[in-house]
């Protein structure tokens, strides 16, 4: 088992990775504190792993809520449900919310444990890769708007996060191929050793051969900590784990939620991110075509965006991201592969030509 930590002073936390701890039922019960704990997860995960989670808490286990799946019910009303459910089983705030999924569940429960009287305790469980390489850890909760994604939030860490790698073995493909975009951006950002790694093992990863899924998740989430650290409130650092997200976010949003992963417009997003970053000059063209390789040939992802999204949706979403300052648009974007950098400074004309390159590709 790996032992990571978050170090975040008194708020400090760890993440356990590792095969089979779904099944070691003492790993939670120094986090669970005095109260009862209960489960929040959705229809696909709890049929899976509901009764190992319940087998986990012990005497602490008080019920579990199953929400619906999808990104479409990552809304307020469903954080109303999860409160309506606290509040006529009487809890207080020594219960603990367990997270028993991937990132929806992640962020809805999170979410509601901020809010719920101020704040109570959770627990991360993620199910999906995805989840155990990047929205499990950090502290990011929230849910979508109507006109943007992750709008309604707020930073809150978790108590610990616990990475089971054998969930993986049931996940879809299409669910590893999401997760895989957000490592792949790992790569990109700071870690170039590890993106081309991640080109010469991807064969086995997909095959979700153990040794390279734990150290997956291991460099990953110890990438992770190590910025959360530095920047818990994505003031600084933080915001380069954004890379393809400002164009992804906007794919996901203008598609409607739920027509595509999250992961999957990741992808899209950063070949766009790269497309951008060689037009203003900072990464060759050998380079941009890389990022587009290892994502569309070594992992077989799709990176053309969905044809009907018109240059004008691009703006619209993209003006509305979290990172846009003062009317202006933030990227995230690449000086070399390994090499990321904020930035405001994108003449409209630039951005025009990728957003026109990225619309025409999807309409050939």
């Amino acid at each position: 088992m790996e032992h990571i930590k978050v170090d975040l002073g008194e708020r400090s936390y760890p993440i356990f990775v590792g095969p089979g701890l779904l099944h070691d039922e003492q790993i939670l019960q120094p986090y669970l504190g005095k109260g009862r704990a209960v489960i929040v997860t959705n229809e696909v995960v709890a049929p899976l792993y509901l009764e190992s989670a319940k087998l986990l808490l012990g005497e602490h286990y008080a019920g579990e809520m199953i929400l619906p799946d999808g990104e479409q019910h990552k809304t307020l009303a469903t954080v109303a449900s999860i409160y309506d459910w606290l509040l006529a089983a009487k809890a207080d705030r020594q219960t603990t919310l367990v997270a028993l999924g991937g990132g929806v569940v992640g962020d809805i429960t999170g979410f509601a444990a901020a809010t719920f009287q101020r704040g109570i305790n959770f627990i991360q469980i993620p199910t999906t890769l995805l989840a155990q390489v990047d929205s499990s850890v950090g502290g990011k909760t929230g849910v979508n708007h109507p006109q943007g994604k992750n709008m309604i939030g707020a930073f809150y860490q978790p108590r610990c996060v616990l990475v089971d790698t054998e969930v993986l073995q049931t996940l879809p493909k299409r669910e590893v191929r999401a997760g895989l975009a957000e490592v792949i951006k790992y790569g990109l950002i700071n870690k170039p050793e590890f993106f081309e790694w991640l080109a010469e093992q991807a064969k086995g990863i997909l095959a979700l051969q153990d040794d390279l899924l734990t150290e997956v998740i291991r460099v990953c989430c110890e990438s992770k900590a190590a910025i959360v650290a530095k920047d818990e409130r994505e003031s600084g650092i933080r915001a380069l784990l954004n890379l393809g997200h400002t164009f992804g976010h906007a794919i996901e949003t203008a598609t409607g939620y739920g027509k595509l992963l999250h992961g999957e417009t990741v992808a899209m997003g950063m070949v766009m991110a790269a497309d951008l970053s060689h037009r203003i000059g900072w990464l060759n063209a050998s380079a941009a075509g890389r990022v587009r390789d290892v994502l569309e040939a070594n992992y077989g992802m799709t990176v053309i965006p969905p044809a009907d999204i018109t240059v004008d949706d691009y703006m619209q979403f993209m003006a509305a991201d979290k990172k846009a300052e003062q009317g202006r648009i933030r990227f995230v974007l690449l000086r070399a592969l390994g090499e990321a950098e904020v930035t405001g400074e994108v003449d409209q004309s630039v951005l025009q030509a990728t957003l026109e390159a990225g619309v025409n590709l999807c309409c050939r």
